[in-house]
């Protein structure tokens, strides 16, 4: 299969299931956490989980997870929050895992979380190393946005750090919005609020991008040939795609249809 072939069969791969995902919204949740730095930890842990959002794609109310409103019920002052660390994200993660277990049925669209780095693993590893036993969904069922926007417009579809460029080249809001070193930073600082903001935030913006790759708004920076490919099929879609090429196409192809039976006559 031809280098070309493929780039079409990825785009339209990535098409069809992030529309069915779009499509059929009720069994669709999206995901993003927040945890601290990767690289500030010099003991070698693994960065602790601060707070994570679920947002139901169909109705688009956000389930929350976050250290500082398990300390909230549990009556823990602010004052004592980082002395009870441990016991504070270990029963957030608990509850979440719950709530996993309860929508293990779901699709679970995320951005980049892929591996024990920063990913359900990683979530999963921090609930093992507190002492408890994490719930774990099916791989089939995880979507990487991320990856699913490279399959169909290709790896230069916009520029680093991608997240924030497509933001940004598209015009979605990004009030509340922190990278994930200044939500690192939020944590150390001990500014809770402003880092759960962000990571509900990340949630919305997630459903933002996913409309508008489904109803092709999104902007990117692809040519038409990084998209679908130099192949006949491929060159078909991309007319088809745009409404102007379509109008165009088919006001030559009747132009040609009244034109050659008359040159031939």
């Amino acid at each position: 299969m031809s280098s070309t072939v493929r780039v079409y069969k990825r785009h339209r791969k990535a098409k069809d299931l992030l529309s069915d995902l779009y499509d059929n919204p009720n069994y669709v949740l999206i995901i993003h956490y927040s945890c601290e730095s990767f690289y500030d930890i010099k003991e070698g842990r693994s960065p602790r989980i601060t707070s994570i959002a679920v947002r139901y794609l169909r109705s688009a109310q956000t389930k929350s997870f976050s250290i500082h409103k398990v300390a909230e019920i549990e009556r823990v002052s602010f004052s004592e929050i980082e002395n009870c660390y441990d016991e504070l994200e270990k029963k957030m993660l608990t509850d979440f895992f719950l709530f996993a277990r309860e929508h293990k049925a779901c699709k679970w669209l995320h951005w980049n979380m892929r591996d024990i780095n920063y990913g359900f693993e990683a979530v999963e590893n921090r609930l093992v190393v507190l002492g408890a036993e994490p719930f774990h969904l099916h791989d089939d069922n995880k979507i990487d946005l991320a990856r699913e926007l490279i399959n169909k417009y290709g790896v230069q579809y916009i520029g680093h750090p991608r997240l924030t460029k497509l933001l940004e080249k598209s015009s979605i809001a990004t009030l509340d919005l922190l990278s994930g070193a200044e939500e690192a930073n939020a944590f150390e600082q001990k500014e809770y609020v402003k880092l759960h903001q962000s990571t509900l935030r990340k949630v919305d913006v997630m459903e933002s991008i996913l409309k508008r790759i489904v109803e092709e708004t999104i902007k990117v920076n692809s040519q038409w040939f990084q998209i679908y490919g130099l192949t006949p099929q491929g060159i078909y879609e991309a007319i088809k795609e745009n409404w102007l090429a379509s109008i165009i196409v088919s006001a030559v192809t009747i132009l040609l249809g009244w034109i050659l039976p008359k040159i031939f006559e």
